[in-house]
């Protein structure tokens, strides 16, 4: 069976992962979220602000980043990885622990 939310096209082709547009919607609002923190970290280097005010502000989008990291991997698992994992595809696994190991 195929997964309804992964496509897995030949090795040489875009692998595809189909979303809500629900959930596109949420993906974009913190995206914007961290790009607005991103130009206010430059905006902040502009004016010369101080190192430990664009330093606490580095960490938050940081921490933005990997937490809507944290949250796509989730989703993966419960979907892609879960479906090749039922299909015997065990290979994923591999693929599995180099992205969580890159998240870290």
């Amino acid at each position: 069976m195929k997964c309804n939310k992964c496509d897995r096209m030949g090795s040489n082709q875009r692998r595809l992962t189909y979303r809500s547009e629900e959930i596109k919607k949420n993906l974009s609002k913190r995206l914007n979220i961290i790009e607005g923190q991103i130009k206010g970290i430059n905006q902040m280097i502009a004016e010369d602000r101080y190192c430990d005010d664009v330093l606490i502000q580095i960490i938050a989008a940081s921490q933005a980043l990997k937490s809507l990291g944290n949250q796509i991997l989730e989703t993966h698992l419960k979907t892609c990885v879960k479906q090749d994992v039922q299909d015997g595809k065990i290979d994923i696994l591999d693929d599995v622990m180099k992205i969580i190991k890159k998240l870290q």
